[in-house]
């Protein structure tokens, strides 16, 4: 008997085999799809078959005899899963194996990467056991595409820990393909010292590192602002004569122009163009977009004429970088002219460029002109998205349009994509703001009672609006439930209600929760510091803001720009105070 448990980070084994004459073929449970959910209306293209038509002709080949070749079902599969039809291919799969028709390892690798395209790799891992069942090895792809399924679903730790079990116990041999996925699945996540560390890894083995594998690990270094990292790692791959290409140079120029190194981005194009490698269309909205977060908008637009002079033409990102740039600096009416010069070209504008520069307008709180861009999506025959929503409800508070804004939100909820978080916060924002608190709290029950997108950041908005409006009581009530429904406080949550209570000035209940705070492992940062003494300064206890700060010393605190200004204020009528004081009083001798 053999047995080889995978376990995930918390130990919990994803899969056990055993002794393949006790195997039972197993199917997840509770992600059975059955013959009744499969969508018949769906179509391909003209010469494509639909999904009637795949199902139609999996029932003529069960019942042939003699039964087509395995190769004949592996294509059936390979369309289907290409056609996104994952359940229908997953029940028909299933319907082979109750049939005892022959599988292959490319059907089953086929049925795991279905389960992992569908967000369910829990029960791709429910497909292992059908190896062992039929006398199929595992290969390379098999792990390849549960690693990926593991890293899709952000199981980091779960990809990670099958990756090492693998090499650990020498499993499977990890071929380039498998490291570029748990690399990629790393860097995406910001983890780029794991991501360099496997790439030595990978050295020190039988698998060398393609250009691909660099690419990863430069593109994350510079993602990362390591750009001289990036740099050895460049310098590497010329000394083992692997040619960087234009993807590399892509991910290097991205990570001068974030630091603002134009003279570098300058010498690298010059270095690509003596190679042989020109700059394509993501290379050069690489550079206008480092440009327009410069505020370089006119450089940018320049950088997009040069480009179509080297017969590069701009694509609907390039345009969409210089709108959002001009967005940036406030002028929406040139943003708008970039807007019509890409539709004057052919080139159709995305919900994207649409969002940017309805946020444009309503940042200069030129709502009519956002509203009047909204109405023009449907008609030039795309849909506006939850963000495009988000915007306008913004604009419209902004400008205290109360009731269109309550109006806007009606039709999204009758013709529009479903609310989620932040649609929620920016009407609890906007009803707390203009002191709506029934409203507000109306909203917020509604939300509660469902458990719809009530997460901490929801009931953060909450207490803070009620704080603001003089509900402390109500603010306090929310607070302590917290525990009871199983949401735990962050920094911000108590930050909000020790502010609530300096602004009544409740001064020993503020400090008694700061204390309540640490006890419970969530440490104040520099905002929560500020607003106790900001609650002293404004009711003139100075004494007492003195022995804090000295009972805080050496923990990083420092002024912010309120505190300073009631500072200056107190200063003004007790210069005294500097005495009283003695950190600030040496800071001013110096």
């Amino acid at each position: 008997m053999r047995r080889i448990s995978l376990r995930n980070g918390n130990g919990i084994p994803f899969v056990s085999f055993f002794d393949e004459s006790a195997i039972t073929v197993r199917t997840c449970s509770s992600c059975h799809y059955s013959n009744k959910s499969i969508p018949v209306k769906d179509k391909i293209g003209v010469n494509s078959s639909n999904l009637d038509d795949a199902v139609t002709l999996f029932h003529i080949m069960v019942t042939m005899k003699p039964l087509p070749s395995v190769v004949h079902f592996s294509k059936l599969f390979k369309t289907m899963i290409k056609m996104k039809h994952y359940s229908a291919a997953l029940s028909l799969f299933r319907q082979m194996l109750k049939l005892g028709i022959p599988i292959s390892d490319f059907i089953l690798n086929s049925m795991i990467n279905s389960y992992c395209l569908m967000h369910r790799v829990d029960c791709a891992f429910s497909v292992l056991p059908i190896y062992l069942k039929n006398g199929i090895p595992f290969d390379v792809v098999t792990f390849t595409t549960l690693i990926r399924g593991l890293f899709s679903e952000n199981k980091v730790k779960d990809g990670v820990e099958l990756f090492k079990k693998l090499v650990r116990e020498d499993i499977c041999e990890p071929n380039d393909f498998m490291y570029a996925t748990v690399m990629n699945g790393l860097s995406k996540r910001g983890h780029t010292q794991k991501t360099l560390s496997l790439l030595r890894l990978m050295e020190q083995g039988n698998t060398e590192p393609n250009i691909y594998i660099y690419n990863i690990v430069i593109d994350a270094l510079c993602k990362d602002g390591n750009i001289d990292a990036a740099i050895n790692i460049l310098n590497e791959m010329k000394q083992k004569d692997i040619h960087p290409g234009i993807v590399t140079y892509s991910s290097i120029v991205d990570g001068f122009c974030k630091l603002g190194q134009w003279e570098k981005v300058k010498t690298l194009f010059c270095e690509m163009v003596n190679l042989n490698i020109y700059p394509d269309v993501c290379t050069f909205t690489t550079l206008i977009d480092g440009l327009c977060k410069e505020g370089k908008v006119k450089d940018a637009e320049e950088i997009m004429k040069h480009m179509v002079e080297k017969g590069v033409e701009p694509n609907t990102i390039t345009y969409n970088v210089i709108i959002d740039g001009y967005c940036l600096r406030g002028q929406v009416d040139r943003a708008r002219r970039i807007f019509d010069i890409m539709i004057d070209k052919g080139i159709e504008p995305n919900i994207i460029s649409y969002n940017i520069l309805i946020n444009g307008y309503c940042k200069k709180k030129k709502v009519d002109d956002a509203m009047q861009l909204f109405c023009e999506i449907s008609q030039k025959g795309s849909k506006p998205d939850v963000v495009t929503y988000n915007t306008i409800l913004q604009g419209l508070f902004k400008v205290g349009r109360i009731g269109h804004a309550k109006n806007f939100f009606a039709e999204m909820l009758s013709a529009g994509p479903i609310p989620n978080f932040y649609i929620h916060g920016t009407l609890l924002n906007g009803y707390f703001k203009y002191g709506l608190v029934e409203e507000a709290l109306s909203l917020f029950n509604k939300l509660e009672g469902k458990r719809e997108n009530t997460n901490i950041e929801l009931y953060n908005i909450v207490i803070n609006g009620l704080c603001k409006n003089g509900k402390l009581d109500k603010a306090r009530a929310i607070f302590e439930n917290l525990p009871l429904i199983g949401v735990l406080p962050n920094v911000r949550t108590f930050t909000t209600m020790i502010n609530g209570l300096c602004l009544e000035g409740f001064l020993v209940e503020a400090n008694d929760m700061l204390r309540k705070m640490e006890e419970n492992g969530c440490f104040p940062n520099n905002v929560t510091y500020n607003v106790v003494v900001q609650g002293y300064l404004r009711c003139n206890k100075i004494c007492e803001m003195a022995t804090f700060m000295k009972e805080i010393a050496g923990k990083g605190f420092s002024f912010d720009a309120t505190t300073t200004g009631f500072l200056i204020n107190v200063i003004r009528e007790s210069p005294s105070v500097l005495d009283i004081i003695p950190e600030l009083h040496l800071r001013n001798k110096k």
